[in-house]
C-alpha cells in the first residue's frame, strides 16, 4: 500500500514512517548480531575478533550497495510525489539494469583480492583465517544484498515502510536457525554463519519482489519499459553512485582505523568488534530517521512542497534527540548485558573497560550524528547528492587522522572518539548546505511556475 507523505502533519508522518524503517534496520543487524553472538559464545574471542576485523571492509562494500540502492529510490520517490507513474516505472526498470552491472563489477574486482586486502589491513595471524572465510562468502552474496535493498527502497519510496520489515523478520528467524544448524550441527564455523546470512538475505529480497508484483499495480511494467534509457540511467547513476560512494569513502577511514586497531593486538581487535556490534544497534535509530528524511524530502520535492521539506527534517531531528537520550542511558547502565550477548562470562573482564569507553563515547556522539543523518539524507532527497558526498569525505579524513596520528599518540581513546570527531566535521558542512540547497530548489520552483503561467 502506497503512502503519500505530501499531506498531513509532518511529525506524525515521520514517526509512522520511521518506526518500521528502524525495525527493519534492527532486523538487518540481527544477521550480524546472531553471527557474532553464536561465533563468540561457541568458537571463542579470537574467532569473534576475526569476524569483527572484517567489519569496516564489510561496511565499505555492503555499505556501497546499500547507499546505491537508497540513492536509486530517491528519483522513484520524486516521481511518485509528482504523480508521474510512467516515469516512476522507467526509473525502476533502469535501476535493475544499473544494479546488475554494479554487482558484476564488484564481484569481479573484490573476490580475487580479499586476501590481499585483509593483509593490507594488518589482520592478525590468529584471526586471519576466520576473517577470510567469513568475508569472502559475505561478498559472494552481494547480489542478494542488492536485491533486498533495491526492492525495500522502492517500497519505502512509495510510502510503504512496513512490508520490508515483515519479510526481514521472517528471514532473520531463518538466519538464526541456519546459524545454529551450520555452526553447531555441521561444524562449519564462521563460514556457516556467513552462508546463513547470505541465504537469508536472498529470501527477504525475493519475498519483497513477489509482494511488489502482487500488491502494487503501479509497478506493473510493460515489455517496452524494459530497455536501458540514457536519460534515466544518467539520472540514477548521478543519484545512486555518489550516495554509495559516500558510504564507501566513509568506510575507508574506518578501514584505516581498523588497521590501527589491529596494530594494538588481538585484545583491542576483539574489544572494537564487540563495541561496533553494540554501536551499530543504536546507529539504526539515526539511520532510520535519515532514511525517513530522504523519502519525505523526495516526495515533497516532487510535489513542490518546499516548506514541508524543512518541517519534515526538523521533525526527524526532534525524534532523533529523544532517541539519543535513550541511547546514552541504555549504554551507560546496560553495558554488561550487551557484553553477555557476545562473549562467555569468563572472557568479559578482558575487554569490559575498553568496550565501555568505546560505546559511551559513541552514545554521546549521537547528539551530533543526528544532524549528519537528517541533513545529509535531506540534501540527497532534494537531489544534491554530490554535496552529500563531500560530507562523507570529511568523515573519512577525520577517521584517517585518528588512525595515523591519534592512535599512536592517544591509544584506544582516539579509536573511541573517532566517530564523534568525524560527525562534527560532517555536520559543520551539512547544516548550512541543506538550507542553501533548499533555497535554490525553491527559487527554481518559482521560476518554473512563472514560465508556466506565461
Amino acid at each position: 500500500m502506497t503512502k503519500d507523505l505530501t499531506t498531513g502533519r509532518p511529525l506524525k508522518l515521520v514517526f509512522q514512517f520511521a518506526v518500521p524503517v528502524l525495525l527493519g534496520m534492527l532486523l538487518q543487524q540481527v544477521y550480524a548480531l546472531v553471527d557474532t553472538a553464536i561465533v563468540g559464545r561457541t568458537l571463542g574471542v579470537i574467532a569473534l575478533g576475526g569476524v569483527g576485523a572484517t567489519g569496516s571492509l564489510n561496511f565499505m562494500v555492503i555499505g556501497f550497495c546499500n547507499g546505491l540502492c537508497s540513492g536509486l529510490s530517491i528519483p522513484v520517490a520524486q516521481a511518485f510525489g509528482a504523480g508521474d507513474e510512467g516515469q516512476l516505472r522507467r526509473y525502476i526498470t533502469n535501476s535493475v539494469f544499473l544494479c546488475a552491472a554494479v554487482a558484476a563489477i564488484l564481484l569481479a574486482g573484490i573476490l580475487p583480492n580479499c586476501r590481499r586486502i585483509l593483509t593490507l589491513m594488518n589482520t592478525t595471524k590468529e584471526q586471519f583465517g576466520f576473517a577470510y572465510s567469513y568475508i569472502f562468502i559475505i561478498f559472494c552474496g552481494v547480489p542478494a544484498t542488492m536485491l533486498y535493498n533495491l526492492t525495500a527502497g522502492i517500497l519505502r519510496a512509495l510510502g510503504d515502510s512496513k512490508t520490508p520489515v515483515r519479510f526481514l523478520a521472517l528471514s532473520s528467524a531463518l538466519n538464526i536457525a541456519l546459524d545454529l544448524v551450520t555452526i553447531l550441527i555441521f561444524k562449519m564455523g564462521v563460514a556457516g554463519a556467513a552462508l546463513a546470512t547470505v541465504f537469508s538475505q536472498l529470501v527477504s529480497g525475493l519475498a519483497c519482489l513477489f509482494y511488489m508484483k502482487k500488491h502494487f499495480p503501479i509497478l506493473h511494467t510493460r515489455r517496452e519499459e524494459w530497455k536501458p534509457l540514457k536519460k534515466e540511467l544518467a539520472r540514477l547513476f548521478g543519484q545512486g553512485v555518489p550516495m554509495g560512494l559516500q558510504f564507501s569513502i566513509t568506510a575507508i577511514g574506518s578501514v584505516m582505523l581498523t588497521s590501527a586497531v589491529n596494530s594494538l593486538g588481538p585484545l583491542y581487535v576483539s574489544a572494537t568488534a564487540t563495541s561496533n556490534k553494540i554501536n551499530f544497534i543504536f546507529l539504526c535509530g539515526y539511520q532510520a530517521l535519515g532514511a525517513t528524511s530522504a523519502n519525505f524530502c523526495g516526495q515533497n520535492l516532487g510535489a513542490k512542497q518546499y516548506d514541508r521539506i524543512k518541517r519534515g527534517v526538523h521533525s526527524c531531528l526532534l525524534l532523533a534527540t529523544v532517541f539519543a537520550c535513550i541511547h546514552v542511558v541504555t549504554v551507560w547502565f546496560g553495558n554488561r548485558l550487551f557484553l553477555l550477548m557476545f562473549l562467555r562470562a569468563e572472557e568479559i573482564g578482558q575487554v569490559a573497560d575498553l568496550v565501555r569507553l568505546n560505546t559511551i563515547c559513541y552514545a554521546l556522539g549521537g547528539f551530533v550524528l543526528q544532524f549528519v543523518e537528517a541533513y545529509r539524507q535531506g540534501v540527497q532527497g532534494i537531489s544534491f547528492t554530490k554535496l552529500a558526498l563531500c560530507a562523507g569525505m570529511l568523515e573519512m579524513i577525520m577517521r584517517t587522522l585518528c588512525a595515523v596520528w591519534g592512535v599512536p599518540n592517544y591509544g584506544y581513546l582516539a579509536v573511541a572518539l573517532s566517530g564523534t570527531m568525524a560527525w562534527v566535521a560532517a555536520s559543520a558542512f551539512l547544516v548550512p548546505t541543506f538550507y542553501l540547497c533548499l533555497r535554490k530548489r525553491r527559487r527554481e520552483g518559482g521560476m518554473l511556475r512563472v514560465k508556466s503561467e506565461e
